[in-house]
């Protein structure tokens, strides 16, 4: 089968570099696969549903193009099969703390299903949320949903022997997709599980490459002084999650803001989910420094 390839970012020398994405975000990708399984475990349905979506060469072939569009074309960020992975380990962290808080899940509230099912609609969601970028980028939330339809219809009716409650946890899967940009804002728990998780994955790896490709404006500058992102119970509030992004220099403060805390306040998480900022070196008197040199070049800055 014939792989999608993404452009490869020019060195400064003119030569290719070898990898399209960077060595830690592949190693974030491959930390996150272990703490799926980990999470899920517990979990029957949601284990099962991992492995299928996993496994489907049509969602990996929507990751794909997905990175194409979005890496390849728009200069933007990751948005392939890493981004899945990554973001489904904080919804299942999230998950799991929120779960052992006793906060009500909107799938067992509504009847529609247990917590295990309430797992996989959080784990199905932000697997599924951005397949729709393989089309385009504008309008992806509404055609993710339709790419997930036949994906989730065949892989639920392997999971749930009741036609209606297979519709019920297709529903909620879909909302988590549909609204996960905020677009409309998620009503569910599980919804905004996703969109927060989705907000979480805003290191420095996944930016490293458009970045290295020309992209050069806030956005990409303060993402490339976010060095990790951790989720735990919180030691400094009532709420049972805390965030912790952890960066390297003060411009990441604007990616918290306008990634990560926006989703927040706009979703059910907001009165459980606190955000904990910290400088990786407050001991030194200088911060790292993120950019040397840029030059306008056909319209726009690029990095020198």
């Amino acid at each position: 089968m014939s792989r999608i390839i993404l452009p490869h970012p020019p060195s400064r020398d003119g030569a290719k570099l070898n990898t399209p994405l960077p060595d830690d975000y592949g190693e974030l990708a491959m930390r996150a696969d272990i703490v799926i399984r980990a999470l899920a475990a517990p979990y029957p349905r949601t284990a099962r549903m991992y492995e299928k979506l996993i496994a489907n060469p049509r969602v990996d072939a929507h990751w794909n193009l997905s990175n194409y569009t979005t890496v390849g074309k728009l200069n933007y960020n990751d948005h392939g099969p890493i981004h899945a992975r990554v973001t489904a380990s904080y919804a299942l962290q999230i998950m799991q703390l929120l779960i052992e808080a006793d906060v009500p899940m909107d799938v067992v509230k509504s009847g529609a299903g247990d917590v295990d099912d309430a797992c996989l609609v959080a784990l199905a969601g932000v697997m599924l949320h951005d397949i729709g970028n393989a089309t385009h980028r504008l309008g992806h939330e509404l055609m993710s949903v339709i790419l997930a339809q036949p994906i989730l219809a065949d892989a639920l009716a392997e999971l749930y022997d009741d036609a209606e409650q297979q519709a019920l946890i297709s529903d909620f899967i879909l909302s988590a997709v549909q609204c996960h940009d905020m677009n409309p804002p998620p009503l569910f728990m599980e919804g905004g599980v996703v969109a927060v998780a989705d907000g979480c994955d805003m290191t420095k790896g996944r930016a490293r490459m458009p970045f290295d490709l020309g992209k050069l404006d806030i956005h990409a500058v303060s993402a490339l002084a976010i060095e990790e992102v951790n989720i735990r119970p919180s030691n400094y509030s009532q709420m049972p999650v805390e965030i912790e992004v952890r960066m390297s220099n003060s411009a990441g403060i604007f990616q918290v803001e306008e990634t990560l805390v926006k989703k927040i306040n706009a979703t059910p998480l907001r009165h459980y989910v606190m955000v904990h900022v910290t400088s990786i070196h407050p001991e030194q008197q200088f911060e790292k420094r993120i950019l040397s040199n840029a030059m306008l070049e056909n319209g726009r800055l690029k990095p020198v």
